[in-house]
């Protein structure tokens, strides 16, 4: 963020009709986050705004409404729900507050490893909220532990911003340490770069860092900056069992998903087969609605 960048509102400030800022939570490279109170629904909501200084780009702009049209249209348990979109004064959208933290919050708290039943209970539900993104045409392309929040066992997926549909897609698409290998070549995309994304995120859930490191997200403005030093290009993750130590079947699950070859990992179906199978000593666990 430049160092003259304008100031985020204070709170008090209006952005939209019956809309209050409360407080500014974060600012990304062309977002501004704030908690807000809606009086229309007598509660705290979420506001994602573009920043001040890039309210010029016309990309910015439809990007933040593309992703509220969809939030707005979606309705899954897994899935962060958005209340209203706004493109004048200046496009913002409102998504419901969510209790919790996010997944990367509570992998750096915890004392110790979740039980293999957690990583297993998350793994399922991810899987099922990208089942349905999937049935609605659309890759998430930005799965990580900062885009789950998670309470009392229930998982939420945010951020639909990078979002797009089956295809081709410029290099470098997503979060560094995250991107399956073909998003940082380039390419063509299919529902097998989401596959890696839940499985890399297990992954961290299960030993407690990623294995190709983090790093900052990109877009399409500046796609493929990383492409040639991503690690993922260059070697395989190591097994999970040389990490800690899981059942062979849910350990099994989280390295098929991080195989180099897209095609040979599995369908979001069979990971959510394999990581729901009954284990000793656990109960079988669904995440319908």
């Amino acid at each position: 963020m430049s160092d003259c960048a304008p100031p985020a509102r204070a709170p008090g400030a209006r952005p939209a009709p019956g809309y209050e800022v409360l407080a500014h939570l974060t600012r990304t490279g062309w977002l501004d986050v704030y908690d807000a109170w809606s009086e229309e629904r007598a509660c705290r909501c979420v506001i994602k705004t573009v920043r001040p200084d890039r309210l010029g780009e016309e990309r910015l702009r439809a990007r933040l409404l593309r992703e509220g049209r969809w939030l707005l249209a979606f309705s899954h348990p897994h899935l962060v729900r958005a209340y209203e979109t706004f493109e004048y004064p200046e496009p913002l959208v409102v998504l419901e507050t969510l209790t919790g933290e996010t997944l990367s919050h509570l992998i750096g708290r915890l004392r110790r490893r979740p039980a293999a039943a957690d990583v297993a209970l998350l793994g399922v539900q991810l899987c099922s909220a990208v089942h349905y993104l999937h049935g609605q045409g659309l890759l998430h392309l930005d799965l990580k532990p900062s885009n789950v929040v998670v309470d009392c066992g229930r998982a939420k997926v945010l951020d639909l911003s990078t979002a797009r549909p089956p295809g081709s897609a410029p290099p470098g698409l997503g979060t560094f340490g995250y991107l399956a290998p073909e998003q940082a070549r380039g390419g063509p995309l299919t529902e097998a770069a989401d596959v890696w994304g839940i499985g890399i995120t297990l992954y961290e859930l299960a030993c407690g860092d990623a294995p190709f490191g983090t790093g900052g997200a990109v877009d399409e403005s500046c796609g493929g900056q990383w492409a040639d030093d991503c690690p993922q290009l260059e070697r395989n993750a190591p097994p999970v069992a040389s990490r800690r130590r899981l059942p062979a079947a849910l350990a099994a699950a989280v390295d098929g998903c991080l195989r180099a070859d897209p095609a040979s990992r599995p369908t979001v179906g069979e990971l959510a087969a394999a990581l729901d199978a009954p284990a000793p000593g656990r109960r079988r666990h669904t995440a319908r609605a």
